[in-house]
């Protein structure tokens, strides 16, 4: 079924780039994250930019009535297509397909407004997506953002979306990354990535969280990450956890007893690893390009930094799985829901680097030497 809107306005992106043809491109599954929050408004404002058709074939997981009213509020040139298997997915700058999945609760849920209705919506639509790439039915997922309240008051007891994924895939050793590519904040080779070693717990737990195990399979995570991307191998910087790095253990021993021998396993492993170094000049280094990538010992010791450079700019990627996940690192950002004012160039970057990601997977990794 295709819902037919007016082309009331001109669509900003009309023009469209040159590409390569379409059965090179993967298919990536884009779920609307909460419907109370910024990411159908996001979803669609998007979806004519030409990245996103130049990177894959986009469709949309989720309820279709959802999507259409982004459509009439925000894109009204958009047409949306019900569709009932990722076969018949045949996305264009002017048309979307859905495939239908929730139930009509989510209809109820009003903006800006935690509701479980909401984080059930979330929930069902980001299963679904999991399963099909783990079918192998679309090469990657992007998400839109969840509220972990309204997904906790729906009954589904996790931190986010990173637990959720690794739960569905099987996996212990997961870590999120967040990313900004290359450009006027980051002169890295391929952007600049920060991987945490722990996430979404409270600080006071960070410290008997840490292990040196831990460590080496988050710089492990880190290096397999950029060498993907550079085909080459990366520089991994490993940021201390305490003040000075410890100061020679004046403020800690963490960095002596813990960081530091990791560090030393993961260059016996052939890693370019370097640390531990003090976190509050490891970043500025990473900038500058020394550096590929940064693995930070706690949540905000890596997200503060990070998104100070480019927090619109940034995407959310969940290292560890058999499939490949991008979302923005923002959000559902209640407070200017379904206003037409949100920020899109997260949910830009975060499909571009789907489909990018998804096209490297296969490829083999590079040699031990370290290239340009």
């Amino acid at each position: 079924m295709v819902f037919e809107f007016s082309p009331a306005q001109i669509n900003p992106y009309r023009k469209f780039v040159p590409r390569q043809p379409e059965t090179f491109l993967p298919l990536v599954a884009v779920t609307l994250g909460d419907p109370a929050g910024v990411g159908p408004e996001v979803v669609v404002r998007t979806w004519s930019a030409p990245a996103v058709h130049a990177c894959c074939r986009p469709l949309v997981v989720g309820h279709p009535e959802v999507l259409c009213r982004a459509i009439a509020r925000f894109t009204p040139g958009l047409r949306m297509q019900t569709i009932g298997s990722t076969d018949e997915a045949d996305p264009s700058p002017h048309l979307v397909p859905c495939l239908p999945v929730g139930t009509d609760d989510a209809l109820l849920v009003q903006p800006g407004r935690v509701d479980p209705r909401g984080g059930q919506a979330a929930y069902e639509a980001l299963v679904r997506a999991a399963r099909l790439a783990l079918a192998g039915q679309v090469q990657a997922i992007c998400t839109g953002p969840l509220h972990k309240a309204a997904l906790w008051e729906a009954g589904h007891k996790y931190p986010g979306h990173t637990e959720i994924l690794a739960e569905l895939c099987g996996v212990r050793s997961y870590a999120m990354m967040l990313y900004l590519g290359p450009g006027p904040q980051v002169a890295g080779r391929a952007g600049l990535g920060v991987v945490h070693a722990t996430l979404h717990m409270a600080l006071r737990d960070v410290f008997s969280a840490l292990c040196g195990e831990l460590i080496e399979e988050r710089i492990a995570q880190a290096d397999a990450a950029f060498a993907q991307l550079l085909q080459a191998r990366p520089r991994i910087g490993v940021c201390a956890l305490n003040p000075h790095a410890g100061e020679a253990g004046l403020f800690g021993r963490e960095e002596q007893e813990t960081i530091a021998p990791a560090v030393a396993a993961a260059r016996a492993r052939g890693i370019d690893a370097h640390g531990p170094l003090p976190a509050d000049t490891l970043m500025a280094r990473g900038r500058t390009g020394e550096f590929d990538a940064i693995v930070a010992m706690y949540h905000d010791q890596g997200h503060i930094a990070l998104k100070l450079l480019d927090m619109h700019g940034a995407v959310n990627v969940t290292l560890g799985l058999p499939i490949v996940r991008t979302s923005v690192a923002h959000g559902t950002a209640f407070d200017v829901a379904w206003q037409g004012v949100a920020e899109t160039r997260g949910f830009l970057s975060a499909l571009s680097l789907a489909g990018r990601l998804a096209g490297l997977r296969n490829r083999p990794r590079p040699n031990q030497q370290r290239g340009g």
